[in-house]
């Protein structure tokens, strides 16, 4: 072989292989963080419970303790494990997992179900002179006399619950432009029994279902400037689509910044949301929130057993933040099959990524330098869209109205139907489907909805064939 024949084969070799891995590599939807999920069913499952793919063996550590008090259920106080006592006086659930079921999305009960990884929201409407200060630091609402800001349905010995809360769901017909039919789904909320004082007539109430936990730590690492300059809440470029910040109050610095989690955005950190989740769904105070939300009615459940000032300690808390902010997002799949590729062009085409933004890098943290500098790809931006009158919930938070919801991120949805095993969508989990969820879009999104309404059944095969592969 001469010397130019093996030049030429080499060449050809290398640029086969660097074809070869380009295709074949897939796009990292979080960065250095995520993992490739294998096909076998059997193992998606643990899909969104994995930890990211650049921490260290020293820093697994902390994941997996961090890992255990998430899954670990709280028990009543006193109890032999201290660590763990504390559940209570009135709570949702006895676990974080309870709501995010193996890290992934909780789901609504079917009306002769018992709420398990929902809850319900209350308040009543803010009333005349309220002050935006005031606003702040009550947590954007005006909480209910009898509920407080969300209705605990489970308590412990000793106490009753706040109320007996259940669903009705109707059913509502509709076709696309092809003659295709397809079926949505309403919620209603039913307290079918107040024991601590009437309802009255002026409670908002909004059922929520537990989001995924993937990647709430690299959306903490998101500069803030990134998702102002995608705010556009005068709608100045003139496309029906605005998107707002949310301007919530951070506890901890008592300072108001723009809103990350929550289905609208309420929750500035990681660590803000954590501690919230601890108080208001297993009823368990932290140094970020010391005291209970109990109304006059309520008084006496104070001087039941506690776990201690506070009852979970920083320590405890620091570890479930790590373990939150570190799970593995997972890397997009068949993201070179035609029909993915032809999906994606669809999904821009119907103005769906003007909200669902695919890119950004995230920013410096010396606490997470595996977070740090990472590009990723959430299909979100963070923002309030007017979702229109079907979603709205009327239950304004902050500055969100009750029309407006936080754009949800979309990496991961794709396994969500393997990992959650009932796959339920939007923010009460009305939508069965990611179809439905689509169908369900307004205000906003209608341009999205009647995009998606007008395409052939072939076209919306690819477009979830692309969503399906995030």
């Amino acid at each position: 072989m001469s010397h130019f024949t093996y030049r030429l084969v080499i060449l050809c070799t290398v640029a086969v292989l660097t074809q070869f891995h380009t295709i074949a590599a897939p796009p990292m939807s979080g960065g250095a963080t995520s993992v490739v999920i294998p096909k076998a069913q059997a193992n998606m499952r643990g899909a969104f419970s994995l930890p990211a793919a650049n921490l260290s063996l020293s820093r697994r550590d902390n994941f997996f303790v961090g890992d255990s008090f998430f899954r670990g259920a709280w028990v009543t106080a006193p109890a032999s494990t201290a660590a763990r006592d504390g559940l209570g006086p009135l709570f949702n659930t006895n676990s974080c997992q309870s709501c995010h079921i193996k890290d992934g999305r909780g789901h609504p009960p079917e009306s002769d179900e018992q709420m398990t990884s929902m809850l319900i929201r209350a308040s009543v409407p803010d009333p005349a002179g309220t002050t935006e200060k005031d606003r702040l630091q009550s947590g954007g609402i005006t909480p209910h006399p009898v509920f407080g800001g969300q209705i605990q349905n489970r308590s412990i010995v000793g106490a009753k619950p706040e109320a007996v809360v259940s669903l009705e769901w109707s059913e509502i017909e509709g076709a696309y432009e092809d003659g295709s039919r397809y079926t949505l789904r309403r919620p209603k909320v039913v307290i079918s029994q107040s024991y601590y004082g009437e309802i009255g007539g002026r409670i908002l109430l909004s059922p929520r279902v537990a989001q995924p936990m993937i990647g709430v730590g690299l959306l903490d690492t998101i500069p803030t400037e990134a998702i102002v300059s995608l705010a556009d809440p005068d709608d100045k470029d003139g496309d029906g689509i605005s998107g707002r910040l949310n301007m919530v109050w951070d506890v901890e610095s008592e300072t108001a910044v723009p809103g990350r989690f929550g289905w609208k955005a309420e929750q500035p950190t990681v660590r803000q949301q954590v501690a919230s989740a601890f108080l208001g769904d297993i009823g368990i105070t932290s140094s970020v929130f010391p005291d209970f939300e109990l109304s006059e009615a309520q008084k006496e459940l104070a001087g039941l057993p506690h776990g201690g000032d506070p009852e979970v300690s920083d320590d405890i808390l620091d570890f479930v933040v790590f373990y939150s902010k570190t799970l593995s997002v997972p890397a997009q799949r068949a993201h070179d099959n035609p029909a993915v590729l032809r999906g994606k062009e669809l999904f821009e085409a119907a103005k769906c990524s003007v909200c669902h933004v695919e890119t950004f890098v995230t920013g410096e943290d010396p606490n997470f330098p595996e977070l740090s500098g990472q590009e990723v790809h959430p299909y979100t931006d963070l923002l309030l869209h007017d979702m229109g009158e079907g979603l709205a919930d009327n239950r304004p938070v902050y500055s969100a109205t009750g029309r407006e919801w936080r754009t949800a991120p979309l990496w991961g949805i794709g396994l969500s139907r393997h990992v959650s095993q009932e796959p339920n969508y939007l923010h009460d989990g009305r939508a069965r489907t990611i179809e439905e969820a689509i169908l369900w879009h307004g205000g906003e999104g209608k341009v999205s909805r009647d995009a998606f309404l007008a395409m052939s059944a072939e076209e919306r095969r690819m477009l979830m064939s692309f969503l399906r592969s995030l």
